[in-house]
């Protein structure tokens, strides 16, 4: 499948290994993880940051594993999900740097590109989630809006 902004196709990636269990030298229990995850997610880290630090500090290569439930489910069940979608947020950070740096140099075309199919991308998405129910029907997009969930 080809790329969706770019003419050239994907690359294969590696794959995780393929384990139906949890670990041996995962010594920490259930309960324990979903504390840290909570302390984690109260710190303002994102579900993504959450697990490479249970991997790389904790050594829980898979949370998932270890307690039945994913991150985002743990941080929903523990009331710590952030009001916007890990993805969603991060588009609208890159989109308003990207403004603010295009106010600067008005001339910038390649950047302009580039900002439209980040919009472009947040549009979609926000179409997606207002259809899950993850944002209220009214809730649009602005790059005024994306300021104040940035700041």
């Amino acid at each position: 499948m080809a790329r969706m902004h770019a003419r050239r196709k994907g690359r294969s990636s590696s794959l995780r290994p393929y384990r139906t269990e949890a670990p041996k030298w995962v010594t920490l229990e259930p309960e324990e993880i979903e504390q840290l995850i909570e302390d984690m997610a109260k710190e303002g880290l994102s579900s993504s940051v959450i697990g490479i630090r249970l991997r790389d500090q904790y050594g829980i290569p898979n949370v998932k594993l270890v307690t039945n439930k994913k991150i985002t489910q743990i941080m929903k069940e523990r009331g710590v999900m952030p009001k916007l979608p890990e993805d969603l947020a991060s588009l609208m950070k890159k989109a308003v740097h990207l403004h603010e740096y295009l106010l600067e140099h008005p001339k910038d075309l390649h950047n302009r590109r580039g900002l439209q199919l980040i919009e472009a991308k947040i549009m979609r998405l926000q179409k997606y989630y207002k259809r899950t129910g993850v944002l209220p029907p009214k809730w649009k997009y602005s790059i005024k809006t994306a300021k104040l969930y940035v700041e």
